[in-house]
């Protein structure tokens, strides 16, 4: 494609949460070969795994509510009809990829292993590339001073 031609979408053509998943079972895989537990208190682990998920359980569901506000979609091959800027994206232009990073860490304490801990940054670093520098690409082309000016007043995670 023409670097001066529209794109139709970001250009995503399967689900980010699966690179989560992905980062997940290497961990677990890995732990299975040469286990690395997490010390301490089991009922400490278990109550953050919790904190996690409710932490998760919020982000995610402020996030739809704003793109279910903006009558946009949240699947990201399809055309955004708006740019989601109130509500939580006011604070953070992921807060959905966020969420599943905080999801994620919750898992690993489940799983009572540091390996998907460890594997969490190459994890970021994968969606940030694949994921989400396709979506700001496109976001500037598809609102192109809206989305400038959000970008400097609002940070990418926190």
């Amino acid at each position: 494609m023409p670097a001066n031609e529209p794109l139709a979408n970001p250009g995503i053509h399967f689900p980010p949460p699966f690179i989560y998943v992905a980062g997940i079972i290497l961990g677990w895989l890995v732990d299975r070969l040469r286990p690395l537990p997490i010390a301490g208190p089991h009922v400490l682990r278990v109550l953050l795994a919790i904190a996690c998920v409710l932490a998760w359980l919020l982000l995610a569901g402020a996030a739809f509510r704003v793109f279910r506000r903006e009558h946009t979609t949240i699947i990201p091959n399809q055309p955004a009809s708006a740019l989601a800027t109130t509500g939580i994206y006011s604070r953070t232009r992921n807060p959905m990829y966020l969420s599943l990073a905080i999801l994620y860490i919750g898992v690993a304490l489940i799983l009572d292993s540091w390996w998907p801990i460890l594997i969490e940054p190459l994890v970021l670093v994968v969606v940030d590339r694949l994921v989400i520098a396709r979506e700001e690409r496109y976001l500037t082309q598809a609102f192109p001073h809206v989305y400038d000016e959000y970008r400097r007043r609002v940070r990418r995670w926190l």
